[in-house]
């Protein structure tokens, strides 16, 4: 189910916390998981068994593992949870790569759907194993396992949150009226983001991007790579914005999943800025405990963003797209970034950030090869004759375009966050009551988009 959908908006939440709020505390876990088991039911269906079976299986192994402190029962857990990501995520690709290979006899494509949130919740579980071994937590009991790994406003997006994290909050949570205050402010925040700024954006970035390599040109080209970069970070900092607003309405807290990317200088800081809880996740759970900073530093940086890559799905775009951001920090750990001028800096950071994007979103390499090809073209930037399709795309860029993209830049930088504590309350209050209204007039006359990182 999508945050920003009508169903969601209008009917869960309405349902949810009249129930959740009204009932005895101590029977508020139990509501929590039972609604966020329909509130992955109404979107995957049939695949609500799998969340329950890592629920089950991980606490079991949770368990054996805080029982004999053997790591045969954490390679056993690791094991079980990646070859079950594997097998949703990226058999079909392993497939395809063997029947190019053209040795044995073509293997069917096996069309196993992709449940929404595995990537997530499966990095969650193997925290909270890894964590039990090192004994940094204590293994749970079965309910507060299920709430923490089903739990509905980070199920299906993140942020990747870490039992320790919130261990005490499944315990017992500060519910107050601030916090739920706060909370819907941050809910509203982040849903204005999605269906005003990101979904404005896509319409331009998507028909960009469908265009063949003859109807593009580089103004085109840097037109729906610019509209893709603000894309994608309001779609995804709009729905990590809106989790940890719903956790904060529940009492939990979540970490900061962004914090302003786009006014970084290198692309090494960009991943300090950017979707922080899955960097976080591999710098512990991988770059340390293959040497860190310690050996081998360019092959562990190489290898975390390779299968940073791949982690975002089975494509070679985005393995690529991660092998380009490795390079980049391994190339920036030579220091060149620190003798430059700054201005230098961020303009190095801008032409990185937007050619790294533009793999990310082509369907294929070689059509992601063919639009920078353009883009970074002199000739077709001057180039005189322009296709028609290239005229309607043209179109696009109206006023509403163009004034969102001017919105999505101030937003980019943190200054809006330092006027705000100037603003009085009521207006503040009144501000976010229009823009409630106003991204849910967009819901409700625009086409369906999907957050972004469903798919991953």
């Amino acid at each position: 189910m999508n945050f920003s959908s009508i169903n969601f908006l209008f009917l869960f939440l309405p349902i949810f916390f009249p129930v959740y709020f009204l009932i005895t505390p101590k029977c508020r876990n139990l509501i929590l998981i039972l609604f966020s088991f329909v509130f992955y039911y109404l979107g995957e269906k049939a695949f609500l068994i799998l969340l329950l079976f890592s629920c089950v299986f991980n606490y079991i192994i949770g368990k054996n593992i805080e029982k004999t402190g053997k790591k045969t029962a954490l390679i056993i857990g690791i094991m079980a949870n990646v070859l079950l990501l594997a097998a949703f995520k990226y058999l079909n690709f392993f497939i395809e790569q063997i029947n190019l290979l053209n040795i044995f006899p073509q293997i069917p494509n096996t069309k196993i759907h992709l449940p929404v949130g595995i990537s997530f919740f499966t990095f969650q579980a193997l925290s909270y194993l890894i964590d039990i071994y090192r004994k940094d937590i204590k293994a749970s009991k079965l309910s507060d396992f299920a709430l923490y790994l089903s739990l509905f406003p980070q199920l299906v997006a993140g942020p990747i949150v870490r039992y320790v994290e919130i261990q005490n909050e499944i315990i017992k949570r500060n519910i107050s009226a601030e916090n739920f205050e706060d909370g819907i402010k941050r809910f509203i925040a982040g849903l204005s983001k999605k269906v005003i700024i990101a979904d404005t954006l896509s319409y331009t970035a998507d028909n960009i991007f469908a265009l063949g390599v003859n109807e593009l040109s580089a103004p085109v080209c840097f037109l729906g790579a610019i509209c893709y970069t603000f894309q994608i970070f309001f779609d995804f900092s709009g729905y990590s914005d809106m989790a940890i607003g719903l956790g904060k309405m529940l009492g939990f807290t979540f970490p900061e999943n962004f914090n302003y990317p786009y006014i970084s200088t290198s692309i090494k800081e960009f991943w300090r800025r950017w979707h922080i809880t899955l960097s976080r996740w591999f710098r512990d759970y991988l770059y340390i405990p293959l040497g860190g900073n310690r050996k081998h530093v360019i092959l562990n940086i190489i290898i975390v963003f390779m299968l940073t890559g791949l982690w975002h799905g089975a494509n070679w775009n985005f393995i690529v797209w991660g092998l380009f951001n490795g390079a980049l920090i391994a190339l920036e750990r030579t220091g060149f970034i620190n003798k430059i001028p700054k201005p230098l800096q961020h303009i190095y950071f801008f032409f990185a950030i937007i050619t790294g994007w533009v793999i990310f979103r082509s369907e294929t390499l070689s059509y992601a090869a063919d639009f920078l090809n353009k883009m970074y073209s002199m000739d077709s930037f001057f180039k005189a004759t322009v296709h028609p399709a290239q005229t309607a795309v043209a179109g696009l860029l109206n006023i509403e375009v163009i004034f969102t993209l001017i919105i999505a830049v101030i937003l980019s930088f943190p200054m809006l966050k330092k006027i705000e504590k100037y603003i009085p309350r009521f207006i503040k209050t009144a501000g976010y009551i229009i823009l409630f209204i106003v991204s849910a007039s967009y819901i409700a006359v625009n086409t369906y988009q999907p957050f972004i990182y469903f798919r991953f």
